[in-house]
């Protein structure tokens, strides 16, 4: 009785050891497993250390770049459009640092176009020459495949006409345009045409041209503002110049040139910024020496005033080109010119590699070619920092 009862004994502690060995191994085993253990409820999933976590190729981070297009005008040595040249003749640099062509066209893309015209009071005198202009935006410059549209401006902004491809429309518009104020708010119409084209599709090429007076008076929006919007949105301006004197040349009120307001070796008006006041300084900006440096100082500083040379310095800011104005026929002129320059330009298209918090951009075009030729772009753009 007791010999059995030792047995039992011994059974009961040794199967109590061996279930005591089989808790003793769970922990070994599961070191020794790859992967994650499956969660108790309650707990938080265990999660791989991070180096073994591997993204997926769809998971990647990507920073979205926006296109820059940059329009660029080449010319020969007699000063004639080059209309032969290849990609591979383009080199082109963001920040000094050369970037991957993405697209390239010449000429091809449609156009649409803003056009601004001055209808104040202080250039009546030219209205007729400027209502004759309207066939020449429509056959000249839009072309079949294009769209315009057509604001007016005083003391006040008027959209006379939406974008549409009718030409009739446009020329309409354009013939009936009505004396105004004396106002000059320039500032104001090119923001409101920069927002008109911001809405237009990538695949078209964005341009404003602007039939007015080098003058501003009363806008809310400052030009460096314009033209911060007009090269990110990609947008050209042109410009053909009138001028108030020819106007009151014509007029009956006043008879020969407009005075000068101030005596000889006096500047009425600032200097470049960073420059010495000087006749020769003075002789050098009115020849357009330092147009682009301007418009770049004046991009940069959004905020400042311009009151000198406003147009120039929004052409030279986009790449576009500023036709100055004496005679009825060279407003015509003039338009031609634009019309022949949009339809010969080349557009280099890139996504810049550089990414930066913000600032200016300088873009510098370089055309390879044994010719000698002459070349003319956007000198740069604007990216405003985080929350600006």
């Amino acid at each position: 009785m007791r010999a059995t009862a030792r047995v039992q004994k011994m059974r009961f502690l040794t199967a109590l050891l061996a279930v005591l060995a089989l808790v003793g191994a769970r922990p070994a085993r599961a070191q020794s497993t790859s992967g994650p253990i499956p969660p108790q409820p309650g707990q938080t999933p265990q999660r791989p250390p991070l180096q073994q976590q591997q993204i997926a190729p769809d998971q990647s981070i990507r920073v979205r770049v926006n296109l820059v297009n940059a329009p660029v005008v080449v010319r020969d040595a007699k000063g004639e459009l080059v209309l032969d040249l290849e990609e591979n003749n383009f080199r082109i640099y963001d920040n000094g640092v050369q970037q991957k062509i993405d697209g390239f066209d010449v000429g091809g893309a449609p156009l649409s176009v803003v056009i601004v015209m001055e209808t104040s009071s202080r250039i009546q005198a030219l209205l007729p020459a400027v209502r004759r202009t309207g066939i020449l935006f429509t056959e000249t410059v839009i072309g079949e495949n294009g769209d315009a549209a057509v604001i007016g401006y005083d003391d006040e902004v008027k959209h006379l006409q939406d974008f549409t491809s009718d030409h009739d429309a446009i020329e309409k518009a354009v013939t009936n345009l009505k004396p105004g104020t004396s106002g000059t708010r320039l500032y104001d119409a090119l923001s409101a045409a920069v927002t008109m084209l911001e809405s237009r599709p990538d695949s078209r090429r964005r341009v404003i041209i602007t039939v007015a007076e080098a003058l501003d008076g009363g806008s809310e929006t400052k030009l460096g503002e314009v033209l911060r919007d007009a090269q990110l949105a990609n947008i050209t301006i042109y410009s053909v110049g009138l001028s108030s004197t020819a106007a009151a040349a014509r007029g009956e009120q006043k008879n020969g040139g407009t005075p000068s307001p101030t005596p000889p070796g006096v500047f009425g008006a600032p200097g470049i910024p960073g420059t010495p006041q000087t006749p020769t300084t003075e002789a050098q900006r009115n020849s357009g020496v330092d147009i682009l440096s301007l418009a770049t100082w004046v991009v940069q500083h959004a905020e400042a005033v311009v009151k000198e040379r406003p147009l120039e310095v929004a052409t030279a800011a986009t790449g576009g080109l500023y036709e100055s104005t004496v005679k009825d026929d060279s407003i015509e002129k003039a338009i031609d010119n634009i019309g022949g320059e949009l339809h010969a330009e080349y557009t280099v298209s890139y996504r810049p590699t550089t990414i930066s918090s913000g600032g200016y951009h300088e873009i510098r075009v370089q055309v390879i070619d044994a010719r000698g030729l002459t070349v003319r772009s956007r000198p740069g753009y604007y990216v405003g920092g985080p929350g600006a």
